[in-house]
């Protein structure tokens, strides 16, 4: 077997080689020149000018240090230098290129630090050359591990001939993992959910290109040769995901981004930028309209797979989210309807804003109490879906006028319908709104007979004065109203007469001057004996 054979191997610890180089030791190094420059401020503005020349040479030493670490990335980088085949001798010469500037940092660090330990106001100074001496060492371990760094020839023997080392441990498992090669075979074969992508593209070679890649992956595509006809084609047809060129002849693909976010209907479409300009500027911009991901060309098929699969998963799980809140908010809407046929708004929102006992005393409500004469006769008559949908109908109708006039429904017990009017707000005119619905519901009820099985004749009272109002129950709770002025307007509607709306003395003052109400004479109330009291027959 030749050392051909073993090549890829070799590749994939050179690269995991010159990543850690990259990573591992930049940041350290980065590190103590930002020290060095912290220290030569502070010793230049705590007039410590004897340090000076010290501490230049370890700046300077430190970006000597960055210097080398980049030298040696690129020249790994170059087909005739780096690991290769002569892998030891080149992390021998890494060693030693590093450590030389490490040296000379710590030298003269050590000096520096005990020169300054011996005066008063330089505890400051000795902190952070603590800091950058601490860092040195640091970096010093992570290049000694370089020699010892080691990756196994073929993959049957990876776990024996890995390096003893920690940094060893660490390179092998934290990035030759992370460069193992993925073929466009292997990529394809990852299971992608179809979607609708738009191609932009003025280019029609690149156009089909991106086409033809898409469908093998499954997705349905559309083409459009520029910006203006991809938006015409987004308004009609809402896609997952659009790959946008950036330099196009009408419309710009920047301009393009920039209109699909500012439209509200297309803002949460993806859009990956493919563009053949790379520079940092033209990326940034993008990224700031509202790009979602930005590709150079030519691009690497398997990115750009990675980067589509990426963008359209993070659609799908907004899409998914959107449908979510949706749901959640119908089935808001359908607990606050619930809630609203039960109980009236304004308590709802005192419930929902933590309160947990309500009881008011109001001042001067209006009550009506309404009931069918002979209910009980008729609901022996007729069978019981026949009886339940008559008074539904009845209701339902009576529903609807209490909220034409403003008026709450506070319950309905039987065939007895319970409404009052001037709980909530100032309310001047509620016993006019209660009178109003009291006609409207003689009128109503006069044309639902011409469809009901069994004609129904009602009687209503009508009583103005205090109550207590609030709700009562726990799981099954109710908002209802007690007090004398109920007592006395239920008391007004059984003793009214068929057809009739009978309204005390107290609605009377209320009424008087804008709606007709004939005085009733002798009328005895059970706990209340002779009541003035008087009929309803029209507005004036």
């Amino acid at each position: 077997m030749t050392s051909h054979d073993f090549r890829p191997s070799a590749d994939r610890s050179d690269r995991a080689l010159l990543a850690y180089v990259q990573q591992e030791l930049s940041a350290p190094a980065e590190a103590i020149a930002g020290y060095a420059e912290i220290l030569l401020d502070e010793a230049e503005r705590n007039g410590h000018g004897e340090f000076r020349d010290d501490l230049e040479k370890i700046h300077a030493a430190s970006h000597s240090l960055i210097d080398v670490i980049a030298s040696l990335v690129s020249r790994s980088r170059e087909p005739t230098h780096g690991p290769g085949e002569d892998s030891e001798d080149y992390r021998r010469h890494l060693r030693h290129d590093l450590r030389t500037p490490i040296n000379a940092i710590k030298g003269y660090g050590e000096m520096l630090r005990e020169d300054a330990a011996g005066i008063d106001d330089t505890q400051a100074l000795v902190s952070d050359l603590n800091r950058l001496l601490e860092e040195a060492s640091r970096l010093l371990e992570r290049i000694d591990g370089l020699v010892s760094f080691s990756l196994p020839e073929t993959e049957a023997r990876a776990d024996a001939e890995v390096g003893s080392g920690p940094v060893s441990a660490m390179v092998a498992h934290r990035f030759v993992a992370s460069v193992q090669p993925i073929s466009e075979a292997e990529a394809d074969s990852v299971a992608v959910r179809p979607s609708r992508i738009l191609v932009v593209d003025d280019n029609a070679s690149n156009r089909e290109l991106l086409k033809r890649r898409l469908e093998r992956q499954g997705h349905s595509v559309a083409l459009a040769e520029n910006g203006s006809c991809s938006l015409e084609m987004l308004r009609e047809a809402p896609v997952d995901l659009i790959l946008l060129d950036l330099l196009m002849p009408d419309i710009s693909g920047f301009d393009v981004l920039s209109i699909l976010k500012s439209d509200p209907a297309l803002r949460d479409i993806p859009v990956i930028v493919i563009s053949a300009l790379n520079e940092i500027d033209s990326i940034v911009r993008c990224i700031e309209a509202g790009a979602d991901d930005y590709l150079a060309k030519p691009f690497d098929p398997v990115l750009l797979r990675a980067r589509i699969g990426s963008s359209l998963e993070k659609k799908h799980l907004r899409d998914r989210e959107r449908e979510a809140l949706e749901a959640l908010r119908i089935e808001k809407e359908r607990s606050e309807q619930l809630l609203l046929n039960i109980l009236p708004a304004p308590i709802i929102a005192r419930l929902k804003s933590g309160e947990t006992v309500i009881a008011d005393h109001v001042s001067d409500v209006t009550i009506l109490f309404a009931d069918f004469v002979g209910f009980t006769e008729l609901s022996s008559r007729l069978p019981a879906p026949e009886l339940v949908g008559v008074l539904g109908s009845v209701f339902s109708a009576f529903d609807g006028l209490a909220l034409k006039f403003g008026v709450e429904k506070i319950k309905t017990i039987g065939d007895a319908y319970m409404v009052a009017c001037g709980l909530f707000g100032d309310r001047g005119d509620h016993a006019h709104a209660v009178a109003d619905m009291a006609l409207a519901m003689a009128e109503t009820l006069d044309i639902l007979n011409d469809t009901l099985p069994t004609p129904l004749e009602i009687r209503m009272g009508i009583n103005s004065g205090d109550v207590v109002a609030g709700v009562i129950g726990a799981h099954k709770f109710i908002y209802d109203i007690w007090g004398d002025a109920v007592n006395v307007a239920s008391r007004l509607e059984s003793n009214s007469l068929p057809g009739r709306i009978q309204v005390s003395a107290s609605t009377y003052e209320h009424l008087c001057r804008d709606f007709v109400l004939a005085p009733r004479d002798g009328l005895e109330i059970k706990g209340k004996g002779a009541m003035e009291a008087f009929f309803l027959t029209g507005r004036r």
